[in-house]
């Protein structure tokens, strides 16, 4: 069985944009704390780091995408070391493309190494307005 390759150019994206940084694993990158005497997992501080500087270059659309969504990305590591997983950026993406992670039906998610600019394309499109 083949994978096609990914074609871009092939769809009307909504929104597309490219975040500089390498995302954290939220699986792995997650810590022990108590909250009001509740012992809860929370994100790490290098998880929560990335968060801030992926919100500051992400796009702000002035009316939120609704409806079901498509993502794709293609994320760019600094070595070969991390785990691909992109849920991090999806969270990252609510209150800022769209509302809430939820609306993500059908995703894509491509693994690049680029030591030097570590970094994720990101493109995102309403599954309504897509031809299939």
């Amino acid at each position: 069985m083949s994978i096609p390759s990914f074609k871009p150019d092939e769809i009307a994206w909504a929104v597309t944009f490219d975040v500089a940084g390498e995302p954290a694993s939220k699986a792995n990158s997650r810590q022990l704390a108590k909250i009001k005497g509740r012992t809860k997992f929370i994100k790490s501080a290098k998880a929560l780091a990335y968060v801030k500087a992926f919100q500051w270059q992400c796009p702000r659309l002035p009316d939120l995408l609704e409806g079901d969504l498509l993502v794709a990305m293609r994320v760019h590591y600094a070595s070969r070391r991390p785990d691909m997983d992109e849920s991090v950026i999806l969270d990252a993406m609510e209150g800022f493309i769209y509302k809430n992670d939820r609306q993500v039906r059908e995703r894509h998610t491509y693994w690049a190494l680029d030591k030097d600019h570590p970094r994720t394309e990101i493109w995102v499109a309403r599954l309504d307005d897509l031809d299939r």
